[in-house]
Protein backbone atom coordinates (compact mmCIF):
# COMPACT_ATOMS: atom_id res chain seq x y z
CA UNK A 1 0.00 0.00 0.00
CA UNK A 2 1.30 3.39 -0.69
CA UNK A 3 1.41 5.73 2.69
CA UNK A 4 0.60 9.19 2.21
CA UNK A 5 0.92 9.75 6.29
CA UNK A 6 0.71 7.98 9.25
CA UNK A 7 1.33 8.46 13.24
CA UNK A 8 0.77 6.01 15.84
CA UNK A 9 1.46 6.61 19.85
CA UNK A 10 0.63 3.94 23.05
CA UNK A 11 3.06 1.99 25.22
CA UNK A 12 5.59 -0.83 24.09
CA UNK A 13 7.58 -2.94 26.38
CA UNK A 14 10.19 -5.59 25.39
CA UNK A 15 13.04 -8.57 27.14
CA UNK A 16 16.02 -10.13 25.62
CA UNK A 17 17.90 -13.01 26.83
CA UNK A 18 20.54 -9.95 27.68
CA UNK A 19 21.09 -9.32 31.49
CA UNK A 20 20.61 -6.44 33.05
CA UNK A 21 21.14 -3.28 31.82
CA UNK A 22 20.97 -4.37 28.24
CA UNK A 23 23.95 -3.66 26.61
CA UNK A 24 22.71 -3.60 23.28
CA UNK A 25 21.26 0.42 24.19
CA UNK A 26 24.66 1.45 24.69
CA UNK A 27 25.67 -0.30 21.25
CA UNK A 28 27.72 -2.68 23.07
CA UNK A 29 27.82 -6.81 21.75
CA UNK A 30 24.63 -9.01 23.48
CA UNK A 31 25.51 -10.78 26.55
CA UNK A 32 25.43 -14.14 24.51
CA UNK A 33 27.08 -12.34 21.49
CA UNK A 34 22.79 -13.12 20.37
CA UNK A 35 20.04 -11.14 21.20
CA UNK A 36 16.76 -12.88 21.32
CA UNK A 37 13.94 -11.01 22.08
CA UNK A 38 10.04 -10.31 22.38
CA UNK A 39 8.55 -7.18 22.20
CA UNK A 40 4.66 -5.75 22.49
CA UNK A 41 3.30 -2.27 21.29
CA UNK A 42 -0.43 -1.18 21.97
CA UNK A 43 -1.16 1.14 19.78
CA UNK A 44 -4.03 3.88 22.07
CA UNK A 45 -4.17 6.37 19.08
CA UNK A 46 -3.22 5.88 15.47
CA UNK A 47 -3.28 5.88 11.41
CA UNK A 48 -2.54 4.80 8.36
CA UNK A 49 -3.79 6.88 5.71
CA UNK A 50 -7.53 6.87 6.34
CA UNK A 51 -6.93 3.66 8.35
CA UNK A 52 -7.64 4.30 12.42
CA UNK A 53 -5.35 2.11 14.71
CA UNK A 54 -6.55 3.02 17.72
CA UNK A 55 -6.08 0.38 20.25
CA UNK A 56 -4.55 -2.57 17.94
CA UNK A 57 -2.08 -4.39 19.51
CA UNK A 58 1.50 -5.56 17.71
CA UNK A 59 3.85 -8.12 18.93
CA UNK A 60 7.34 -9.52 17.60
CA UNK A 61 10.03 -12.08 18.25
CA UNK A 62 13.38 -11.57 17.03
CA UNK A 63 16.83 -12.94 16.73
CA UNK A 64 19.64 -10.93 16.07
CA UNK A 65 23.07 -12.72 15.48
CA UNK A 66 25.00 -10.13 17.00
CA UNK A 67 25.10 -6.79 17.76
CA UNK A 68 21.99 -5.00 16.93
CA UNK A 69 22.79 -2.80 14.57
CA UNK A 70 24.46 -5.05 12.34
CA UNK A 71 21.46 -6.28 11.66
CA UNK A 72 20.42 -9.45 9.86
CA UNK A 73 17.71 -10.35 12.27
CA UNK A 74 14.94 -13.00 11.99
CA UNK A 75 11.38 -11.41 12.91
CA UNK A 76 7.77 -12.75 13.13
CA UNK A 77 5.32 -9.92 13.44
CA UNK A 78 1.89 -10.71 14.96
CA UNK A 79 -0.99 -8.58 14.43
CA UNK A 80 -3.94 -8.48 16.84
CA UNK A 81 -6.53 -10.55 15.68
CA UNK A 82 -9.77 -8.39 16.31
CA UNK A 83 -7.97 -5.93 13.53
CA UNK A 84 -9.79 -5.59 10.46
CA UNK A 85 -8.05 -6.29 7.32
CA UNK A 86 -7.35 -3.06 6.32
CA UNK A 87 -6.40 -2.52 9.68
CA UNK A 88 -3.51 -5.22 9.28
CA UNK A 89 -2.86 -4.59 6.10
CA UNK A 90 -1.47 -0.77 7.36
CA UNK A 91 0.37 -2.43 10.68
CA UNK A 92 2.08 -4.81 8.44
CA UNK A 93 3.01 -2.47 6.08
CA UNK A 94 4.24 0.28 8.61
CA UNK A 95 6.11 -2.95 10.11
CA UNK A 96 7.91 -3.64 6.97
CA UNK A 97 9.32 -0.06 6.49
CA UNK A 98 7.00 1.48 3.97
CA UNK A 99 6.42 4.85 6.28
CA UNK A 100 9.68 5.45 7.29
CA UNK A 101 10.66 6.65 10.62
CA UNK A 102 11.36 4.98 13.26
CA UNK A 103 10.05 1.65 12.09
CA UNK A 104 11.90 2.10 9.10
CA UNK A 105 14.95 1.97 10.65
CA UNK A 106 13.66 -1.39 12.53
CA UNK A 107 12.97 -2.80 9.63
CA UNK A 108 16.06 -2.37 7.53
CA UNK A 109 17.94 -4.37 10.50
CA UNK A 110 15.55 -7.33 9.26
CA UNK A 111 16.64 -9.90 6.63
CA UNK A 112 14.11 -12.12 6.67
CA UNK A 113 10.53 -11.81 8.26
CA UNK A 114 9.73 -15.58 9.34
CA UNK A 115 5.99 -15.06 9.74
CA UNK A 116 3.40 -12.27 9.57
CA UNK A 117 0.09 -13.56 11.49
CA UNK A 118 -3.11 -12.25 13.18
CA UNK A 119 -3.26 -13.52 17.16
CA UNK A 120 -5.37 -12.91 20.14
CA UNK A 121 -3.07 -11.07 22.04
CA UNK A 122 -2.99 -9.36 25.32
CA UNK A 123 -1.38 -6.16 26.44
CA UNK A 124 -0.87 -5.01 29.90
CA UNK A 125 0.81 -2.16 31.17
CA UNK A 126 0.85 -0.49 34.56
CA UNK A 127 3.73 0.92 37.33
CA UNK A 128 3.96 -2.53 38.57
CA UNK A 129 3.36 -5.15 35.64
CA UNK A 130 4.24 -5.43 31.65
CA UNK A 131 2.59 -8.20 30.38
CA UNK A 132 1.87 -9.33 26.91
CA UNK A 133 0.56 -12.84 25.92
CA UNK A 134 0.24 -13.70 22.18
CA UNK A 135 -1.94 -16.50 22.38
CA UNK A 136 -0.90 -19.99 21.65
CA UNK A 137 2.99 -18.17 20.74
CA UNK A 138 4.60 -17.02 23.95
CA UNK A 139 4.72 -13.93 26.34
CA UNK A 140 6.55 -11.71 28.23
CA UNK A 141 5.74 -10.57 31.66
CA UNK A 142 8.21 -8.30 33.42
CA UNK A 143 7.94 -6.10 36.35
CA UNK A 144 10.20 -2.46 37.24
CA UNK A 145 13.05 -2.05 38.58
CA UNK A 146 13.85 -0.67 41.92
CA UNK A 147 15.96 2.19 42.17
CA UNK A 148 16.02 4.70 44.71
CA UNK A 149 13.25 5.59 47.26
CA UNK A 150 11.15 2.96 45.30
CA UNK A 151 11.09 4.75 41.93
CA UNK A 152 11.98 2.83 38.30
CA UNK A 153 15.44 3.03 37.33
CA UNK A 154 15.46 5.37 34.03
CA UNK A 155 17.25 5.43 31.23
CA UNK A 156 17.44 8.43 29.31
CA UNK A 157 19.52 9.51 25.84
CA UNK A 158 21.00 5.42 25.04
CA UNK A 159 22.74 6.00 21.91
CA UNK A 160 20.44 2.96 20.42
CA UNK A 161 17.23 4.91 20.46
CA UNK A 162 14.47 2.44 21.10
CA UNK A 163 12.19 4.69 21.95
CA UNK A 164 12.88 7.80 20.55
CA UNK A 165 12.09 10.91 22.70
CA UNK A 166 11.23 9.19 26.05
CA UNK A 167 12.98 7.87 28.71
CA UNK A 168 13.11 4.12 29.40
CA UNK A 169 12.36 2.82 32.37
CA UNK A 170 14.42 -0.35 33.24
CA UNK A 171 12.44 -3.75 34.09
CA UNK A 172 13.38 -7.50 34.37
CA UNK A 173 11.93 -10.53 32.94
CA UNK A 174 9.72 -12.82 35.01
CA UNK A 175 8.59 -15.12 32.54
CA UNK A 176 9.28 -14.86 28.89
CA UNK A 177 8.64 -18.01 26.46
CA UNK A 178 7.97 -17.90 22.87
CA UNK A 179 7.45 -21.16 20.29
CA UNK A 180 6.57 -20.57 16.67
CA UNK A 181 8.16 -21.25 13.35
CA UNK A 182 10.71 -23.82 14.52
CA UNK A 183 12.13 -21.58 17.29
CA UNK A 184 12.06 -22.10 20.74
CA UNK A 185 12.93 -19.27 24.05
CA UNK A 186 12.41 -19.20 27.26
CA UNK A 187 14.11 -16.79 30.19
CA UNK A 188 13.60 -15.21 33.56
CA UNK A 189 15.44 -12.82 35.20
CA UNK A 190 16.62 -11.00 32.10
CA UNK A 191 16.70 -7.36 30.42
CA UNK A 192 13.59 -5.68 29.88
CA UNK A 193 12.79 -2.01 28.96
CA UNK A 194 9.48 -0.41 28.91
CA UNK A 195 8.16 3.14 27.52
CA UNK A 196 5.78 5.19 25.77
CA UNK A 197 6.20 5.64 22.13
CA UNK A 198 5.15 8.69 19.42
CA UNK A 199 6.01 6.86 15.79
CA UNK A 200 5.88 8.80 12.38
CA UNK A 201 7.74 9.77 9.03
CA UNK A 202 10.12 11.33 10.78
CA UNK A 203 10.52 9.54 14.21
Amino acid sequence: MAIENWKIEGNYFESCNCDNICPCILLQAPTEEFCEAMVGWHIEKGHCNDVSLDGIKVGVWLHSPGNLTDGNWNLALYVDEEASQEQFDAVSALWSGEGGGHLGVIASLVSEVKSVKKAKISFESTDTKKHLIIDGVGENEMVPMEGGEGRHVIVTDPPLQVAPGFPIVVCESVNAHYNDNGDSWKHSGKAGLASPFLYGPAN
